[in-house]
């Protein structure tokens, strides 16, 4: 019986045997860029040792939402790749066992209800409930499975989410191995706050990573990406990790333009957890010079009736800055009796370089436009009509406003008003009109158009 155990036994212990070349754990290189649409590009650079009779690559600790169709891995000269898969043992009981077959284990036996003694023994098969050992004396028994113990993790257990690669090598080979691949469920945003004084603002950015990606990156370079690439979908598409900037100053972070879009790279290596959002300042900006803008949008005279009153909103306008921004909201602050108010909150586009920032705050609560209908002459082909346009400004400080009334610029329109006013874009007539603190300000404007 014992030579049969231990043949079987040996069969046992060859299956499971592998080669596998030494890879370094922590990488030589690790840069992470995030894009818009919750996916990130991850690269790694890593020493690898390949001996001439290993077979297989493990790369631990790969993302767990991770797009293997995306995988671009680069090989010392002298390997040949095979085959790949990926590979994730989330531990559990019936894994441990399946892994320990034709191994050591730990055997409970009860003595009394109250006593046991500990054996060692090689697992020779599980099933769901109960497990095949064997002793050092050769004794062969049945042992329920929770019974059964554990030293140690097999190493054909893969507890982290990793890359598997199936290869040949024909010598040791001493070089390094570089990975890209796309990852899912991490995406950025882009947060402003201005500080707003009399004529002047501070302006900071923040960007937020919010990675619940399945990986935790340590100190690695960031990039961002503001823009929107293009994705295929079933089919992902394989992406190159690019060199951004690396001359970039220390202090803030750098920006460089690429195809069309626009990369930010941190300055500094930043530590991602998993499953939690972090905030790096990106752009910090002093003295800014700003402008107070004011303006509503009227009705369209051809359908007015009667009288309406409108509120006016209100602007903070700043030049546009030599660095382009990416979309985000923007909170602006000041200060009132020595306390800190909330101005307004804006939702900003993405701005190009040298773009004016225009943002609207809310409506000016001592600013009032209301437009009445002075005389109407209708018939079935024309409409003919005279708007009283007045401003009030209850304000301690003179206001300028722009009114903004659509009217149609076709040949057989008329405008008729001793105001002055310009045509903007839409179909706009452009009023511009400064009322004194504390005074009101009218006009008169005669409208004729086809119906």
């Amino acid at each position: 019986m014992k030579p049969v155990t231990l043949s079987i036994l040996s069969s046992f212990l060859l299956a499971s045997t592998t080669f596998g070349a030494a890879l370094s754990t922590n990488p030589l290189e690790s840069a992470l860029i995030v894009y818009n649409g919750s996916v990130a590009l991850v690269h790694e650079k890593r020493r690898l040792h390949v001996n001439a009779q290993d077979t297989q690559i493990v790369y631990k600790g790969v993302a767990d939402t991770i797009e293997t169709d995306s995988v671009n891995a680069q090989f010392p000269s002298g390997i040949t790749l095979h085959s790949q898969q990926f590979r994730y043992d989330k531990l559990t009981h019936s894994k441990l066992l399946e892994a320990h077959i034709g191994k050591q284990v730990e055997v409970k036996v009860l003595q009394t209800p109250e006593s046991f003694n500990i054996l060692t023994a090689t697992l020779l098969s599980h099933d769901n409930d109960t497990s095949i050992v064997m002793t050092s004396d050769g004794t062969i028994m049945s042992v329920a499975n929770a019974h059964i113990r554990f030293n140690a993790i097999p190493d054909e257990l893969i507890t982290k989410p990793s890359l598997v690669w199936n290869i040949s090598a024909d010598k040791t080979i001493d070089g390094t191995l570089r990975l890209d691949y796309l990852i899912s469920n991490i995406s950025w945003k882009s947060d402003y706050i201005l500080n707003l004084g009399h004529d002047d603002a501070n302006l900071s950015g923040w960007i937020t990573i919010d990675n619940r990606s399945g990986k935790a990156f340590e100190q690695t370079t960031l990039h961002v990406l503001a823009g929107n690439i293009n994705r295929v979908t079933p089919v992902q598409p394989r992406y190159k990790a690019m060199v951004l900037n690396e001359a970039a100053a220390d202090t803030a972070v750098a920006h460089v333009a690429y195809e069309g879009y626009h990369f930010y790279t941190i300055p500094f290596a930043v530590t991602l957890a998993n499953n939690e959002k972090t905030q790096i300042q990106f752009i910090d900006i002093q003295n800014l010079h700003v402008k107070r803008r004011y303006d509503v949008t009227l009705s369209n005279p051809s359908y007015l009736h009667g009288e309406r009153n409108h509120s006016v909103n209100q602007y903070i306008y700043i030049d546009g800055l030599n660095i382009p921004l990416p979309k985000g909201v923007v909170r602006t602050y000041a200060r009132a009796n020595k306390h800190s108010v909330l101005l307004g909150e804006t939702r900003m586009p993405p701005l190009a370089k040298k773009q004016p920032i225009n943002l609207r705050l809310g409506d000016n609560f001592d600013l009032k436009v209301t437009e009445t209908v002075l005389q109407r002459d209708d018939d079935k082909r024309y409409f003919q009509a005279t708007v009283r346009y007045r401003i009030d400004n209850r304000s301690e400080h003179n206001k300028t406003v722009e009114l903004r009334v659509p009217f149609s610029s076709q040949k057989k329109n008329s405008v008729t008003t001793s105001r002055p006013y310009t045509r903007t874009k839409g179909n706009f007539l452009s009023f511009m009109v400064t009322a004194a603190a504390g005074e009101s300000d009218s006009f008169e404007v005669s409208f004729r158009g086809k119906r």
